[in-house]
């Protein structure tokens, strides 16, 4: 395998800014990872995983270290029950073939999750989801290379411990397994309502009603290029800012500042509020700061339209938290991962 090194990481991140690595290596099979760690070791070298670089920024010291880039291909159905079918998927395919794969198959589960940027190894890293769905509805287990225990293990879904974006890899084992490949259990039947707010809007808005795989992907894809700008026109990672999570006793206090807040039950005695609804009534949508763009149309992505360094979206970025703290008294937070971190 080839390793190249003093390799510019904004060439391979869609917000485009960051410094250097130091070495960076192309994963094409599971295989490769145990010699590049055990080289990395040799060096006392920390090592970085990156897919495909839509959720992750780079800061402007770049990493001195070895960035792996995870490029394991291949999707293989591994078993067909009366109601389901179990797919295998390499860590480096790109995640929407994977949604294309199964709405081909007439396949349910993920096709809301269409036109998301990234490969498959990330999804369950920040528990991907979109519209109603997430990747923890359909994961069943995941391959990794264990960087503690020296070996390959399989992690099940209860293993990942997911939750609103969330899971073991970026919180306590954060770092500690090289995702190889994922295990989705996908459904026979049609997709079917409830669907998301948004979803059904545009669903009714077209008088869409059979509900199929490709009506439901179509419609995701519509939606998607209305509201999210394309990364390699305008580079972005998507949504910036997780949505924020209240603890029920927040709420009274946030609807006596603007009775009008929109608000998502999540049964647990939390809520969650749209954060781009709170960065348009701070007055930010639309603005450009530090070179990063709000978006015209979607509040939660930062668009780098001038920005030359890390130091101009840290800028922005505490300028947004700063105006969201200081009128609602949220605490919002960071989507895309950062290195180093």
């Amino acid at each position: 395998m080839d390793i190249h090194t003093n390799i510019p990481l904004k060439n391979y991140t869609t917000m485009k800014l960051g410094g250097n690595a130091r070495f960076i290596a192309d994963i094409l099979k599971p295989e490769d990872v145990p010699p590049l760690l055990d080289k990395a070791s040799q060096q006392s070298l920390p090592v970085a995983i990156l897919g495909g670089g839509s959720n992750t920024i780079v800061r402007d010291e770049g990493y001195d270290g070895i960035v792996l880039r995870i490029r394991i291909p291949g999707i293989t159905t591994i078993s067909e029950e009366l109601n389901s079918v179990t797919i295998k998927i390499g860590a480096g395919e790109l995640w929407d073939n994977v949604v294309a794969y199964a709405v081909d198959l007439r396949l349910s589960g993920i096709e809301a999750m269409s036109a998301i940027p990234g490969t498959a190894g990330a999804a369950p890293v920040q528990n991907v989801g979109a519209y109603g769905q997430e990747i923890a509805d359909t994961l069943v287990s995941l391959e990794a290379y264990d960087t503690e225990a020296r070996t390959f293990v399989t992690l099940m879904n209860e293993d990942c411990r997911f939750s609103y974006r969330n899971s073991i890899f970026r919180d306590d084992a954060k770092g500690r397994y090289v995702i190889t490949s994922i295990t989705l259990q996908l459904s026979k039947n049609l997709p079917s309502p409830p669907f998301y707010d948004a979803l059904q809007r545009y669903l009714d808005e077209h008088n869409i009603t059979a509900y199929t795989h490709q009506a439901i992907r179509d419609a995701v894809i519509a939606i998607r290029k209305d509201k999210l700008p394309d990364p390699t026109e305008r580079p972005n990672t998507g949504s910036f800012f997780k949505n924020a999570i209240i603890e029920s006793w927040q709420l009274p206090d946030i609807q006596a500042i603007d009775p009008d807040v929109p608000y998502y039950d999540m049964g647990d005695g939390r809520y969650k509020i749209p954060t781009g609804w709170l960065i348009e009534k701070v007055g930010l949508k639309g603005k450009l700061l530090h070179g990063m763009r709000v978006h015209e149309k979607n509040a939660l992505v930062l668009i780098n339209e001038s920005a030359g360094s890390y130091a101009d979206l840290a800028e922005a970025r505490e300028e947004i938290t700063t105006a969201v703290r200081a009128m609602f008294r949220i605490e919002i937070s960071q989507e895309p991962l950062e290195l180093p971190s």
